[in-house]
């Protein structure tokens, strides 16, 4: 059996020592969150942030949206109280920061036992061994640090991001080889709602699942950006219409639009109206 996909098209970070962000992510319309313990809690937070956090995830109320935490490394002082937190807490994942090599998941793994990891991919030695990562046995996602890793390899900002794409592709080859989730990078300038959405349209096109977020104001432009779009869904409808006619019909070839349709491009529709149905069904609860 086949089993349904999980849209992941925004992934958005909301810091865990703070409240009112917490519970306002309940409401907001992201396929998954983030629970961030570290880039977004200051040092002197970062033990109330576990206890916040704990207390907010008890209470429930995020529906159907997944709920991964980010600790702090573990070679930083609260890597591993973090990670001993988060094994208790009601969460779907738990994310690493800076992961180098597939022996980092082993140490975390260590502690949150057979709890799903996430990865984030973003130093240099990461894209080198990202295949060796995305072969872990518990990992289930990798998440983009577009950020550090252009810091860590001195690069010049540039709207196409060409000096990131050796990495992106080496991530997304890894990713997709074992079936992994993998989303984008954040996109800084949460006002500039052109550029967030040409972002997420490059960031669709070269195959990625989704985008992480940080502000609430980008969920509508990523959610649209990276469901079927209509034209895609009907297209995706006729493809099957005229290839199931053909088998139908034990003769001649499927053409739709003026192009031949195949066995390929079959499985790339159901896997667009599958996808389609899973947001629409997402919406509806």
């Amino acid at each position: 059996m086949t089993t349904a996909p999980r849209p992941y098209r925004s992934v958005l970070y909301i810091p865990a020592s703070k409240p009112r962000a917490l519970d306002k992510a309940r409401t907001l319309a992201v396929d998954a969150i983030i629970f961030d313990l570290e880039d977004a809690v200051t040092n002197a937070e970062k033990e109330n942030a576990r206890t916040v956090l704990a207390g907010e995830l008890a209470k429930g109320g995020y529906g159907n949206r997944v709920r991964i935490v980010r600790i702090n490394a573990l070679n930083t002082k609260w890597g591993h109280d973090d990670a001993k937190a988060v094994a208790g807490m009601d969460v779907d994942a738990v994310l690493l920061p800076k992961v180098d090599t597939p022996e980092d998941l082993d140490a975390l793994a260590a502690i949150t036992g057979n709890m799903d990891i996430w990865a984030m991919m973003e130093t240099p030695r990461g894209m080198l061994n990202a295949a060796r990562i995305a072969a872990h046995p518990k990992i289930r996602g990798m998440v983009m640090g577009t950020n550090d890793l252009a810091k860590e390899l001195q690069v010049r900002f540039r709207a196409d991001r060409l000096a990131l794409m050796t990495s992106l592709g080496l991530c997304l080859l890894a990713a997709k080889a074992e079936g992994l989730v993998i989303v984008d990078g954040v996109y800084n300038a949460f006002k500039d709602a052109d550029g967030l959405e040409l972002e997420c349209i490059q960031g669709r096109d070269m195959g990625f699942d989704g985008k992480t977020l940080i502000h609430p104001a980008q969920v509508d432009i990523t959610n649209t950006a990276f469901a079927p779009s209509p034209d895609e869904v009907d297209l995706a409808r006729r493809q099957i219409e005229a290839f199931e006619a053909v088998e139908r019909d034990g003769q001649g070839v499927a053409v739709v639009d003026g192009g031949i349709v195949e066995n390929l491009h079959v499985a790339t529709a159901r896997e667009i109206l599958a996808m389609s149905d899973a947001i629409a069904n997402l919406n509806s609860e």
